[in-house]
């Protein structure tokens, strides 16, 4: 990777997201900073290029096609391309989730932004990813998403609540970055899968124990990987999670 490198990270105006792309950008990169709401977008875009980031805004609903388009068209004609991919944008759905409970409305919306999303993102910037010297993408999952864990007779209740919506899009997002790492195995692209870690965000209510720069760390580690690194790996700050 080089100071020419480009990185569009999503959901980055704020926590985790916001420290990824400050992370990214202390290294040299350009960075583009997604996110639908232009007022806090434009807040972290200015943020970002007061601490000397080349920072810039980038439109983006995950959860509109025309939007996801429109992103990858002004990145296309005002950067001329894409290295790097850091699908963070993420919803819980919304609590309560104990599935007797759970109306499928509230299901769906968690689908949409957490799998969905990171699924139209992805195949809009990949003709760009292509073209890269050093392609990689990077699909923020969580250790709920770790059917290993949640089915762990030590301790069910460690990774967290009953979550019948949240937890499942994680899976569903690790079946999914599998699938891709499958059908991009003869390219450069190195697709892997990130856990920040329990950490003091909205998404939480502020009750992690880490901090959102604590949780950038995975994501800069594999956004910043070597040509022969991993793909298809599910990774936090210890080493490989079990699946």
């Amino acid at each position: 990777m080089s100071e020419n490198t480009i990185a569009l990270v999503t959901g980055a105006n704020k926590g985790i997201g916001y420290e990824i792309a400050a992370g990214l950008g202390a290294r040299g990169w350009k960075v583009g900073v997604g996110a639908r709401d232009e007022a806090r977008r434009e807040a972290a875009v200015e943020k970002l290029r007061a601490n000397g980031v080349d920072a810039f805004g980038v439109p983006l609903d995950v959860t509109d096609d025309a939007s996801v388009a429109a992103a990858a068209r002004l990145i296309e004609e005002e950067q001329g391309g894409l290295d790097v991919l850091v699908n963070n944008a993420g919803v819980t759905g919304g609590m309560p989730q104990n599935p007797t409970e759970i109306s499928i409305d509230q299901m769906r919306v968690a689908v949409e932004t957490n799998v969905f999303g990171v699924v139209r993102v992805t195949n809009a910037m990949l003709p760009m990813l292509r073209r890269s010297s050093s392609p990689r993408i990077v699909n923020m999952s969580s250790s709920v998403g770790s059917l290993a864990r949640q089915t762990s007779t030590d301790d069910p209740l460690a990774v967290g609540p009953i979550s019948v919506a949240y937890s499942p899009t994680k899976s569903y997002l690790n079946a999914v970055t599998i699938q891709y790492a499958k059908e991009l195995h003869d390219t450069n692209i190195l697709i892997n899968l990130g856990c920040p870690g329990f950490v003091a965000t909205d998404l939480n209510g502020f009750r992690g124990v880490r901090t959102p720069e604590e949780g950038a760390r995975i994501a800069i580690s594999l956004a910043t990987l070597p040509d022969d690194g991993p793909t298809g790996g599910y990774f936090e700050d210890a080493g490989v999670i079990p699946w």
